[in-house]
């Protein structure tokens, strides 16, 4: 089924969506963060994001995430316009772009079923409503998936919930109206990657609490933000199951390699941005007698950063590739690669960029200090780099080692 409405030419569409960004995005950064800090919520609806939203849908800038294989872009065709919609980060919402909702409509497109789909696919498809993705919990380990303790219990018509989970994004938000939630239905299954299921959870469901905002390096994310929520005997109807029981490590799987690759996608954008805001600052400053465009410290700091920043292009333009040709589960090499790679780039990007604006770069004056704060929890998000590389190195010893 198809689920994107795109005619235009990749081409084209970089080429309109860099206007968007240059017309409607770039000069409401300041007025957008006014207008949320000006909101009694902090978590509700920011007026601007409404109006951009109602113009990239009149534009045809909309669901631009949709893999091919539902009538969307390839992988590579998105990554250049997932690279432009980073440089701002709230930006992606505008064109119904942002995560986790992207991965989400991609788990209802891929395992739900039609009555799913039609209750939550659509609306979230047309930007109605968002949703969150439960998954991570304060009490175990969750870089393991399989340590998930959340309980799903199968009770006659029903499934009952509790656990605990947190950093969930977008459970703030109060457009928020539906979490897919992972945990145990089967914990002593022997199969330690069958005993997880996933089942939709309503936000309004009683037993739901939204316990706390949690920050990263201080920042609440807002609008979207990242909560603590409890679910307390939680009930709903045995339909709200994701593809079966006993499927929900595979959901995740299923999931999170397109996520993974989508976050470098916009990284690389939030790494070049700061390396031209660095190139800008370096020709406007002077420090003993000359600018800092000068100082060959300066220049090596810029020569190392564009250098690492194309690296770091040209391993997600393979990756996302690779993926169009064998799809995301035989990609994950350079899926992990890229994972491990990218965040920690534009981490070290940003930060000699941010070092290059003074104490300036590390204010909200620009947009440096919030970029870098998305650079170091991508690190952690959709699995911490220490996995991916035990997880890759795994592989790589098989590939090599009987050759």
């Amino acid at each position: 089924m198809n689920y994107a409405d795109i005619t235009a030419s990749p081409e084209a569409l970089r080429t309109q969506l860099q206007a968007f960004m240059d017309q409607h995005v770039y000069p409401n950064e300041r007025v957008y963060h006014e207008q949320l800090h000006a909101l009694p919520n902090r978590f509700a609806t920011v007026p601007l994001m409404e109006e951009l939203k109602d113009k990239a849908r009149d534009e045809g800038l909309w669901n631009l995430f949709v893999p091919r294989s539902h009538g969307g872009l390839s992988n590579v065709d998105y990554a250049p316009l997932a690279e432009i919609m980073g440089r701002v980060s709230w930006a992606p919402e505008i064109f119904n772009c942002n995560a986790p909702d992207t991965g989400n409509m991609e788990v209802f497109m891929k395992y739900g079923t039609e009555e799913q789909r039609q209750a939550w696919l659509q609306p979230l498809l047309a930007g109605e409503i968002r949703s969150s993705y439960a998954m991570t919990e304060p009490d175990v380990a969750s870089s393991d998936a399989t340590n998930v303790q959340t309980s799903i219990r199968r009770e006659g018509d029903s499934y009952v919930i509790n656990g605990r989970k947190w950093f969930i994004t977008n459970a703030m938000y109060e457009r928020t109206k539906i979490f897919i939630v992972m945990g145990k239905s089967d914990p002593d299954n022997p199969n330690r990657h069958l005993q997880q299921s996933q089942v939709l959870v309503p936000k309004n469901t009683p037993g739901v609490t939204i316990v706390r905002p949690l920050t990263t390096l201080g920042y609440d994310d807002a609008p979207l933000g990242h909560a603590e929520v409890l679910f307390e005997d939680v009930r709903v109807p045995a339909e709200n199951i994701l593809l079966g029981e006993g499927r929900g490590f595979e959901i995740a799987q299923g999931r999170l390699g397109p996520g993974r690759i989508h976050h470098c996608m916009r990284l690389i954008g939030c790494a070049q941005r700061a390396l031209e805001f660095a190139c800008r600052r370096a020709v406007s400053r002077s420090t003993f007698g000359k600018t800092l465009a000068e100082h060959q410290s300066v220049l090596e700091d810029i020569a190392k950063s564009f250098s690492e920043i194309e690296q770091a292009r040209l391993l997600t333009l393979k990756t996302a590739a690779r993926m169009d040709e064998v799809g995301a589960k035989d990609a994950r090499d350079l899926i992990a690669a890229a994972k491990i790679t990218v965040p920690l780039m534009a981490q070290t990007v940003i930060d000699r960029c941010m070092q290059i604006h003074g104490a300036g770069g590390l204010t909200g004056d620009y947009f440096m200090a919030e970029a870098f704060n998305y650079a170091r929890w991508c690190r952690q998000a959709d699995g911490p780099d220490q996995v991916h590389m035990m997880a890759l190195g795994k592989q790589i010893v098989r590939r090599y080692a009987d050759s």
